[in-house]
């Protein structure tokens, strides 16, 4: 017999702040960029000349993305997902014949086996005839049994899986609890060992792909015992297994055509050959995904910025406002630079990124973060300028502006669609803290005992002397630098080109600013600094950009030397850049001269009910109900939603 569901942990912040900070993959066996930047070293070597890819993967590539077209253009409409909020049984089942469930999965398994580059190209592709398409794919393969698999599975393992989801399994991955969401200490679902199997029990929100899964990645909490090491564990588990029911289908403002659900588990039992892992590696298995699996959403904010770049020039051409086209106001104009310039550079962030990851020379866990964040961010900036320039239309959907005879538009479904990127796969406040983390692990690495009110006296001595001898060297080769040599990076100022060689001297210069600011911080705050989120979320925005400045110029030379759109690959790297250095700037300014305290008391204020008066005269029109749903492990009482693709 099952042991009973262990009960909902409670844990204290610093515990949780534990159980995270032992998932991270602490060691650092290859270069990052990006890490080397936030210590303020500006290794451009480690980027450019940009990596590219063989002509093989090309070759391969090129091919699927011509099938894939043709499809899209053939078989996919667009709008009738997006009214009945429900992908085609027919067209999920020709993507399976297409092979597009194994883009990503080794063709000895039976996949494509694409790289990173061509299955972000082949997402936006997909993404951009049907974004719900383009989050079944990536949440299949990119977080789904897949991804995992190919990192942590057994030989065993992969052949009894992958070739399933290479052609005919969907895959769905389950962290997310109704009171559990980027605070993995207090999951709630178990599985209890009981002799060759183990037999899970919760429920899980937010199932992407979860109502037509054939397979789930489930993350679960084994309880220590003997002979089990216990901890969050992650198991695949076939979604026909007796105790799996799926409640619920989730609706949202966008992406209405996805299968998402609730997942309840009641005495499910999962052979322990399906384990990843060992027991309590889940949440590392997780978090290792996630390193590339997040690469997917910026494919969607790239798809995006095209779409929203083509729209912007066709409309600003035919509509006239006070004798001359709409493009030709500056107002108008500066938007429409804007989505241009940032495009470019949301497809330099993600190619150079997707590069990196298959060229595996580099440690990635920072850029792909940073991808992640700025392309979420950017992207729906773009879409909601496209919804600004078009005005009424922007405002209003394309089944009605086609019922009145104009061309249908779907703006606001774009700026609907891409809202949730800023929070799927970690919100951007939690991307600030993640990336935050690595960004300073070099000086915790050195000096966390100092700061660290458990340590002994002794630890403290330790930690003092080997951080002093890391400062010593570190300090002074913040003062000066590259960027302070007027003739640096002279290749990225080639004759007739606008000078890109002076952003990436500021780029190098800024980098030093950040990591004295860092260091500046740290001490001024020791301890503290953790708390300091907004501090530390403009740091990492600043990275961000700095980050985003130094792919859209090495992909601007790429293109010069490589390509036949060089000069105007030029021009829009300078306005990139441009744009971004006044961000950077204000980011700068922002980093000591803020609202950060004003606001803790304002927000203290608001819990303790000393505004309450300002919520008169209103009412809300929220439905009865308690905040969170009940997840009290047990039977299903709900009929099973599970809608498997036949």
């Amino acid at each position: 017999m099952s042991a009973p569901p262990l009960k909902k942990p409670v844990v204290t912040e610093r515990e949780a702040r534990q159980v995270a900070e032992a998932a991270r993959e602490r060691d650092w066996r290859k270069p990052s960029f990006a890490k080397e930047l936030f210590l303020g070293r500006f290794r451009l070597d480690l980027i450019h000349p940009h990596p590219l890819p063989t002509d093989e993967a090309v070759r391969r590539g090129e091919q699927f993305l011509t099938k894939l077209r043709a499809f899209c253009e053939t078989k996919v409409d667009g709008a009738l997902i997006e009214r009945e909020a429900r992908i085609p049984d027919e067209v999920i089942n020709g993507l399976k014949e297409l092979g597009a469930l194994g883009m990503k999965i080794d063709p000895k398994y039976g996949g494509l086996g694409l790289t990173q580059v061509y299955y972000n190209k082949a997402l936006a592709l997909v993404g951009s005839a049907s974004p719900a398409i383009g989050v079944l794919l990536s949440a299949h393969q990119s977080i789904g049994v897949p991804q995992p698999l190919k990192l942590f599975g057994t030989p065993e393992q992969k052949q009894k899986f992958l070739p399933r989801c290479a052609r005919t399994d969907i895959s769905a991955f389950l962290l997310t609890e109704p009171d559990v969401g980027s605070d993995p200490a207090r999951l709630a679902t178990t599985a209890v060992p009981d002799g060759d199997d183990y037999v899970l029990d919760g429920v899980k929100l937010w199932t992407t792909n979860g109502v037509v899964a054939d397979l789930l990645v489930v993350m679960a909490r084994v309880p220590k015992s003997d002979g089990h090491k216990g901890g969050i564990t992650a198991f695949v588990v076939e979604t026909d297994t007796p105790g799996v029911t799926v409640e619920n289908r989730n609706a949202f403002m966008g992406l209405r055509g996805i299968e998402n659900g609730v997942t309840r588990f009641h005495q499910v039992r999962v052979p322990a050959a399906n384990r990843i892992g060992p027991e309590g590696a889940g949440l590392k298995i997780a978090l290792t995904t996630l390193n590339t699996g997040r690469l997917s959403l910026p494919a969607s904010c790239v798809a995006a910025g095209k779409w929203c770049l083509k729209i912007a020039r066709e409309w600003s051409q035919a509509r006239e406002q006070w004798g001359k086209p709409i493009a030709h106001h500056e107002a108008v104009g500066a938007k429409i630079s804007f989505i241009a310039a940032t495009t470019f550079a949301l497809e330099a962030v993600l190619d150079l990124s997707s590069q990196m990851a298959d060229e595996d020379r580099n440690d990635i866990r920072i850029e792909g973060a940073l991808a992640k964040l700025f392309a979420s961010e950017m992207g729906w900036r773009i879409a909601d300028e496209l919804v600004q320039i078009r005005g009424g239309r922007g405002f209003e959907t394309a089944d009605s502006l086609r019922a009145r005879g104009e061309r249908a538009v779907p703006a606001e479904q774009m700026l609907r669609d891409l809202r949730i990127n800023r929070i799927f796969e970690g919100s951007t406040e939690i991307m600030h803290l993640l990336i935050a983390r690595e960004a300073v692990d070099a000086h915790l690495s050195v000096a966390g005992d100092l700061i660290d009110p458990e340590k002994s006296l002794s630890d403290k001595a330790r930690a003092g002397a080997n951080a002093g001898v890391f400062y010593a060297k570190w300090l002074p080769k913040l003062v000066t630098g590259t960027g302070q040599l007027p003739r640096a990076y002279a290749e990225f100022h080639p004759t007739g080109h606008p000078d890109l060689a002076a952003h990436l001297r500021y780029v190098e210069r800024s980098a030093r600013k950040l990591a004295r600011s860092t260091f500046y911080a740290m001490s001024r705050w020791q301890g503290r600094m953790e708390t300091k989120q907004g501090f530390l979320g403009r740091i990492v925005d600043i990275g961000a950009e700095l980050f985003a400045m130094s792919a859209t110029c090495v992909r601007a030379e790429l293109l010069r030397t490589t390509e036949g759109h060089g000069r105007e690959a030029y021009q829009l790297a300078d306005v990139f850049c441009r744009q971004s250095r006044l961000r950077v700037e204000e980011l700068f300014g922002r980093l000591w001269s803020n609202t950060d305290d004003v606001d803790r008391k304002v927000v203290k204020g608001v819990l303790g009910g000393a505004y309450e008066w300002l919520e008169q005269g209103v009412i809300d029109p929220s439905g009865e109900g308690p905040w969170i749903a009940d997840a009290t492990p047990g039977a299903s009482e709900k009929e099973n939603v599970h809608r498997p693709i036949r």
